[in-house]
């Protein structure tokens, strides 16, 4: 199942056709045992629909989104090409048993599905990057999936690695959607995330890997995130990039960013202008 959130409700897409619902709620869902099963326990109560159609919110209410760093060797060659002066602290933590592990997002500033994403003004060195969101509920347990940008300031992050949360957290930092895809069956290794980047009617960048390429599997990702740590409306967490552009690119306003991830879907977001706030 796929739910999309909109400003008058929420759209479900299933096998068996579209529901919409007004009064769901995303909380309440993540606080379920048994989401799925939850959920779809609720549907011959909902309202038949046709189509579904945006424009989209994130799908979420209350969760917090949180990140993994450093989960692909990808990532690791460009945190420490990246480093002036600290460029083994990412080897380290690459290699360790205990992952990386930051706060991202807090509601307001996530945008959903053809939002506008910011680039910070006091960097000159800003990226996207493509992520698999997974959605876990209040108790632990790892229920869904959402396509996931976790925009970055390389400049800021480069400087010094404890600036991370300056490099990581402002307003429109992080996107999240279309949907959120509720499954019990986890996404197969093989699963590609591609990102492409459009800058006036060409290709800025694009770039490509697979789950496989990830290091640490999502339920131990979840498992460390959990620890001491309660999540009373569950939460999202985005999983680390696999795709990083050389040092010569950075986003400029105007900006379109693309990430796919099937089955999920496809993640549109637009770079704001600097001084649009």
């Amino acid at each position: 199942m796929k739910l999309y959130r909109r400003r008058d409700g929420v759209a479900i897409e299933t096998k068996k056709g579209n529901f919409y619902s007004e009064g769901l709620s995303l909380d309440h869902l993540f606080q379920q045992s048994e989401p799925g099963e939850w959920l779809r326990s609720r549907l011959p109560t909902l309202e038949k629909a046709g189509t579904t159609y945006g424009p989209f919110l994130p799908p979420l209410e209350g969760q917090e989104v949180w990140a993994a760093g450093v989960t692909y060797r990808r990532s690791r060659e460009a945190r420490m090409e990246e480093s002036e002066k600290e460029a083994d602290v990412y080897d380290r933590v690459y290699r360790a048993e205990r992952p990386e592990l930051f706060f991202k997002a807090t509601p307001q500033r996530v945008v959903g599905h053809e939002g506008e994403v910011g680039i910070r003004s006091d960097s000159d060195w800003n990226v996207p990057e493509a992520e698999l969101a997974l959605a876990i509920t209040s108790g632990g347990q790892v229920f869904g999936y959402s396509i996931g940008n976790d925009m970055s300031s390389r400049s800021i992050e480069g400087e010094n690695p404890l600036y991370l949360p300056q490099a990581k957290i402002y307003d429109g930092s992080c996107a999240l959607g279309p949907c959120l895809l509720v499954t019990e069956e986890p996404l197969p290794s093989s699963t590609e995330i591609a990102i492409r980047v459009g800058r006036r009617g060409g290709v800025a960048f694009e770039g490509k890997t697979r789950l496989s390429e990830m290091k640490r599997r999502p339920s131990e990702l979840a498992g460390f995130l959990f620890r001491d740590n309660s999540f009373p409306s569950g939460c999202y967490l985005l999983t680390g990039t696999g795709i990083v552009p050389e040092s010569g690119f950075t986003l400029e306003p105007g900006d379109e960013i693309a990430i796919t991830i099937e089955p999920i879907g496809t993640l549109v977001n637009r770079v704001r202008s600097r001084d649009a706030r």
